[in-house]
């Protein structure tokens, strides 16, 4: 009998299965207990294809040649299928040498091994009913028909022991993701360098951390001196913030806050104190998560700015919703998917996130490389209230047990500290032991006071868009910010014609052209040199990560950490004489239903009568408690769907799953546009797109040119014709100019849009 097969083109079957499971154990290395976590993986990786060894699909394989042959659920009927055999294995070889209880450890090799193509199943109602099939039971009769290597069949010494596991039943659902990451991710880049040795697929040209923070040093002892020549308030406490977070950056790996008032330099200090803390306690790399995708551009241009000397390729930007889509599973759709195998990566929160909770292999495979790293979760108050409690437990287990430090970032911390708000008597359980990197931030708040913030007379009574429109129109210099795209569309159309605009439906590269182009003229209009009146309307979008500074700022009413965050943009260097002036007025539409109204409604109820400082700190702990007791923190019922069934080791992943979407409306959609700025460059990606497929670099360089719309409104415009869908999760907008608009970017209809406010 000739040689087994993985894949067509001549791939040992023995070779790869054996370069699977060394992989997969190599990745779990720095799991605890690591040994024991190897062992685990090595054996999945071992037999996650044993079912390739039937005489059917070394058939279709041998004939098949075609890079998509070896992928389930295509063409080639249950020849091909070959994820069951070696959960049976498991399941039968464990029982023979461990009685009971290794049959009952070896379910959760099932489940990996299983779900390596089509993802982690339900027990109950999945997984269990599937291996009982005669189907299951033939494909694992033919594959030992087949008489496999002794090697690959046996186990060695490995001993399943589910009392190894980090964190125990409680921690049992993660460890499972994490591990199966490690084999998912393991197989694909094995399987990627077989059809493309040239190009091997872990990292590769991405600087090392110490040269990261050595460059950021460089960086900030330049900005420093720069910041000495025009001595201010502002400057000299930003100094003392990074002072700050370099220092307490030696303290033991853990929970950590910096709550630092916006325009206090938090972006590129939480950064300092993350690479310094990696280079003390051996961390492998840094996680910056975002709250929205409209803002990840600016974060990270700025830290290529920092780090441009390293040269081009110094961090993943990772917001793309193209590799969710992988029940349409293809070998070029696995070569686009991110495993995160760099040392600096600048994310969402969707995608971390969701990552945690998915069971799906494009979204699993990069879970593995989240451990023993620094997550800098950046405007943490947005971290989403329905979904908080199921985030909170997997954020304790990943610091507790796989040497992960956490960062909550932001100017209105929600102190989620078990103590704080969280109360055991209502299963309500917080964070554990969250230290504070400022040393007095009530004494930092008050010495960065610079704005008053005038409040609505009447928080009920709305003011009608063209009354706003009349009082900005009044300002020469202001920035009006609105909660939803179809706000800022209306309230800029009232405007002047020269009137700014910012949202996420223009893309990233788009966007950064007008937040240059308003810093420009804001530079200008101080030095004199510009008397043009400047007016922007934008989304919450600028309410992180931009850094522009206006004398005055309008702010549709929201919850009260949004209105501390507009306020950030208003007099953000202290360069005015006075105070600046924040107004909050009440739109003509509410909020979106949903925390977003809940949010608005808590802050009227905790400002309501308050004579003091709208955004004194002492406000924040009342606004969040009365928030978050409005809000069901496991609105899905994501905890008890991933509680294993002691007796059976019964997890609900693919159910939690598919629970768990941060994004309404089921997902949104990615859509390529063709900004006429850059169309060159966006044409030439696309070409390569059309003629290769989909490769991490390329879906990394499209990223700048993409927006995110609901998914049926995309479906919409494809039938229409006005996108076309090249690759599953990835639309493209048919070369036809009327629909992005130089001003206001991608043009669906307005009534298929935004149902409910789709923001930013």
């Amino acid at each position: 009998m000739s040689e087994a097969l993985a894949h067509s083109g001549g791939h040992s079957l023995a070779a790869h299965l054996q370069s699977v499971a060394a992989m997969a154990a190599d990745f779990s290395k720095a799991f605890e207990p690591a040994a024991a976590t190897q062992r685990w993986a090595y054996v999945a990786g071992l037999w996650h294809d044993l079912g390739k060894y039937r005489p059917g699909f070394q058939r279709y394989v041998a004939l098949a040649d075609n890079i998509n042959a070896h992928i389930e659920g295509k063409v080639g009927g249950r020849e091909k299928t070959h994820s069951a055999a070696g959960a049976l294995w498991a399941l039968q070889s464990l029982e023979k040498t461990h009685g009971a209880n290794g049959k009952l450890a070896a379910r959760l090799l099932a489940y990996l091994i299983a779900g390596h193509h089509a993802g982690l199943d339900d027990w109950d109602g999945g997984l269990k009913e599937r291996l009982a099939q005669a189907d299951c039971q033939t494909e694992l009769q033919e594959a030992l028909a087949a008489q496999p290597p002794v090697s690959i069949l046996e186990f060695g010494d490995f001993v399943p022991d589910l009392r190894q596991i980090p964190g125990g039943a409680e921690g049992f659902s993660l460890w499972a993701r994490l591990l199966f990451s490690c084999l998912v991710d393991a197989d694909f880049l094995d399987t990627e360098a077989h059809f493309d040795a040239g190009k091997p697929a872990r990292r590769e040209g991405f600087p090392e951390l110490d040269q990261m923070r050595a460059a950021l040093d460089e960086h900030m002892t330049a900005k420093t001196a720069a910041a000495q020549a025009t001595p201010s308030t502002v400057n000299t406490l930003r100094a003392d913030i990074l002072r700050q977070c370099r220092d307490k950056a030696a303290l033991p790996a853990g929970f950590f806050s910096l709550t630092v008032p916006t325009g206090g330099g938090k972006t590129l200090s939480s950064l300092a104190f993350a690479l310094n803390h990696a280079k003390t306690h051996g961390k492998r790399r840094v996680i910056y998560a975002i709250p929205y995708t409209s803002i990840i551009e600016q974060t990270a241009d700025v830290f290529r700015e920092v780090f441009n000397a390293l040269g081009s390729e110094v961090l993943i930007e990772h917001h793309s919703q193209a590799d969710a889509a992988d029940r349409d599973e293809t070998a070029r759709s696995r070569l686009a998917c991110e495993n995160w195998d760099a040392p600096l990566v600048v994310t969402t929160n969707v995608q971390l996130f969701e990552s945690l909770f998915a069971a799906k292999t494009s979204r699993c495979r990069k879970l593995h490389n989240i451990v023993n790293s620094i997550i800098v979760l950046d405007e943490a108050q947005q971290l989403p209230p329905e979904f908080l409690q199921p985030i909170l437990d997997a954020l304790n287990l990943l610091v507790k047990h796989y040497g992960v430090t956490v960062v909550l970032c932001t100017a209105t911390q929600p102190a989620l500290n078990t103590t704080d708000y969280f109360d055991a008597s209502s299963n309500l359980r917080g964070l554990d032991n969250v230290r504070e990197i400022i040393d007095d931030p009530d004494a930092l708040f008050n010495a960065l006071k610079r704005v008053n913030v005038a409040l609505p007379q009447d928080w009920y009574t709305p003011t009608p868009w063209v009354d706003t429109a009349a009082q900005l129109a009044a300002e020469d210099c202001v920035l009006a910010i609105v909660g939803t795209r179809k706000a800022a569309r209306e309230l800029q159309r009232l405007l002047p014609p020269d009137t700014l605009h910012l949202s996420a439906l223009m893309c990233g590269a788009h966007r950064k052209v007008v937040i240059d182009q308003i810093k420009a003229r804001l530079k200008a209009k101080r030095e004199g040199h510009d008397l043009r009146p400047l007016r922007v309307v934008s989304t919450q979008l600028v309410e992180a990560g931009v850094d522009i500074d206006f004398p005055v700022v309008y702010r549709a009413l929201a919850g009260l950490d949004s209105i501390a965050q507009a306020a950030g943009r208003c007099n953000r260097e202290g360069r005015l004489s006075g105070k600046g002036r924040v107004v909050v007025f009440v739109p003509p539409e509410p909020p979106p239903i949903g925390h977003l109204r809940k949010g608005a409604q808590a802050c009227v109820s905790t400002l309501h009568g308050q004579q003091a400082d709208p955004l004194a700190r002492a406000l924040f702990a009342t606004y969040f408690r009365q928030f978050y007791s409005s809000v069901d923190l496991d609105n899905k019922k994501i905890v008890p769907m991933l509680k294993v069934e002691p007796k059976t080791l019964g997890v609900q992943f693919r159910s939690a799953a598919g629970a768990f979407r941060l994004i309404d409306d089921q997902d949104s959609a990615t859509v390529v546009v063709r900004y006429a700025e850059h169309r060159d460059e966006i044409e030439k990606l696309l070409g390569k797109l059309a003629a290769e497929g989909p490769a991490r670099w390329l879906m990394r360089k499209l990223q700048r040119y993409t927006v995110s719309i609901h998914r049926r409104v995309a479906d919409r415009m494809l039938m229409q014709g006005s996108l076309t869908l090249p690759m599953p999760g990835l639309y493209v907008q048919v070369n036809a100019d009327n629909l992005y608009d130089p001003m206001l970017g991608l043009k669906p209809d307005d009534d298929l849009y935004n149902p409910g406010g789709f923001a930013p």
